[in-house]
């Protein structure tokens, strides 16, 4: 990959790091560009994981005041993250990478439309608030495993299944944003693992991408409230259908 190409990828990774802050789907950015660029789907999926993890850290960081008196609960649902991150990572890396080639436009366009409607969940998920403790049901054990092992997979949109799914469980938006990011970093960190030691990364562009996207993280969360996210979730949810078809026709 030529110097025009790493300086492409860090500017991006830059402008993924702050939509990961802003409105979120910064993967859907990433990840083509990296195609684009020339890297297979394999190794352009597990280059924009390792790459844009650092960013996950900084969102457990801003969250930190919400959880008081979460531990058990933070342990007990990162445990599931584990489990699932880990086998969607090998999943990944066990497959075939003619078989992601068919299923990752499948899976741009449904991170594209879960995207799109983000804003109608979050309403849906304030209207349905309520402060008191709510044991977590059974049914969120099950519901998250297969969740994070998507993440491990893919990726692309995970924050946003994770709101939805602790929103409807726990009934508490603030506490399902915050758990969000733990479960994030959790996925995030297992599959950094299992994509370091078995996984095609590309390890020059992961060295220009990651700092690129963890300051994109920091400006963008800085901007967050003088951008209006709307416009730019409509940017990003075009932008991703595109790219489906995009990979589709490749196929």
């Amino acid at each position: 990959m030529s110097a025009v190409d790493l300086l492409i990828a860090a500017g991006v990774a830059l402008i993924a790091g702050g939509i990961n802050s802003i409105a979120g789907g910064g993967s859907l950015i990433l990840f083509p560009t990296l195609v684009a660029l020339g890297m297979g789907t394999v190794e352009a999926n597990v280059t924009n994981s390792v790459a844009q993890w650092p960013g996950y850290l900084g969102g457990v960081a801003g969250f930190r005041n919400e959880y008081g008196g979460q531990r058990s609960r933070i342990i007990r649902l990162g445990v599931v993250a584990v489990l699932g991150g880990t086998a969607g990572s090998v999943l990944l890396l066990t497959t075939p990478s003619e078989a992601f080639d068919i299923v990752v436009p499948v899976l741009v366009l449904l991170a594209s439309t879960l995207l799109a409607f983000q804003p109608l969940l979050t309403k849906r998920l304030k209207r349905e608030e309520d402060d008191r403790p709510h044991r977590d049901p059974g049914w969120l054990y099950v519901v998250l495993f297969f969740a994070t092992a998507y993440g491990g997979y893919f990726g692309g949109a995970l924050g946003v299944i994770l709101v939805g799914v602790l929103g409807v469980a726990l009934h508490r938006l603030k506490l399902a944003n915050a758990l969000k990011s733990v479960l994030s970093s959790v996925t995030a960190s297992v599959s950094l693992v299992i994509f370091a030691l078995f996984g095609p990364v590309h390890w020059v562009v992961v060295a220009v991408a990651a700092p690129a996207s963890l300051v994109g993280g920091y400006l963008g969360a800085r901007v967050a409230t003088r951008i209006p996210t709307t416009p730019l979730r409509a940017f990003i949810v075009v932008f991703g259908v595109a790219v489906a078809i995009y990979l589709f026709l490749r196929v």
